[in-house]
């Protein structure tokens, strides 16, 4: 017999929060454009106060940014950002799959698969959106299930501005099943059990997407402001 449960209704908060960040990470908005609470708030029905607390949340997420007596901003990333965030998480999550792996059982594997087959799902529906959130969830499980508080607790600080770098790491892919093919890897090594295999790959899916997006964001400043471009040298020292 099925049990019947309460139905939770979800606030107008929470469902304007979900309709702006699905319209910002689906490219509603490309980067750096502009968010006005009185447009947000005729185009969904809602009050101007609903809207920013929900453009708030959005801004606590890394997603956009407000600006001094202009409104909002859809956040944008430079190529010293994607060169900080591919080298820092690189790190964190290298260190996550090998711990992982040193301490893998049967309910920590499924968990994986199952991880797996729903960024799959997403990627032969083609919903950016979806697939976005399934590539993070995948990443964000590997970090959970390392079993290590604190490096959990440094991925969260970061993990609205990685969720923004998968957004623009994933267009540059030249389709979804390229995203599943790289994907795939990371998997097979952890449940098969070889740690140090399983952090280098990690070490080495982060570099390799990160220096795409860098470079992608390096012609692009180039071509928008010439004597500044940012070569790999350049952003190392700007980094410290």
């Amino acid at each position: 017999m099925v049990e019947l449960r309460p139905i939770r209704k979800k606030s107008a908060e929470v469902e304007a929060t979900e309709a702006l960040r699905n319209h910002v990470v689906g490219g509603g908005v490309p980067p750096g454009g502009r968010l006005t609470e009185m447009r947000l708030s005729e185009a969904l029905g809602l009050s101007r106060s609903t809207i920013r607390t929900a453009l708030h949340q959005l801004a606590n997420e890394g997603l956009v940014v407000q600006l001094p007596y202009t409104g909002w901003s859809v956040t944008s990333l430079s190529s010293v950002d994607a060169w900080e965030l591919y080298t820092l998480r690189g790190s964190l999550e290298a260190l996550g799959a090998r711990l992982l792996t040193e301490n893998l059982d049967s309910k920590k594997k499924d968990q994986l698969h199952r991880q797996f087959d729903a960024l799959v799902a997403a990627c032969e529906t083609g919903d950016e959106v979806a697939i976005v959130d399934r590539d993070l969830g995948l990443h964000k499980l590997i970090i959970s299930l390392a079993g290590h508080r604190r490096l959990a607790e440094q991925y969260r600080l970061i993990e609205q501005q990685i969720r923004l770098y998968i957004i623009w790491s994933d267009r540059l892919m030249p389709s979804p099943e390229d995203i599943i093919a790289t994907h795939r890897p990371i998997v097979e090594a952890i449940v098969a059990g070889d740690s140090r295999y399983a952090e280098s790959i990690l070490r080495d899916h982060n570099e390799s997407a990160g220096r795409v997006l860098f470079e992608f964001l390096s012609q692009r400043e180039a071509a928008d402001r010439p004597d500044e471009a940012v070569s790999p040298a350049r952003a190392r020292n700007q980094t410290g």
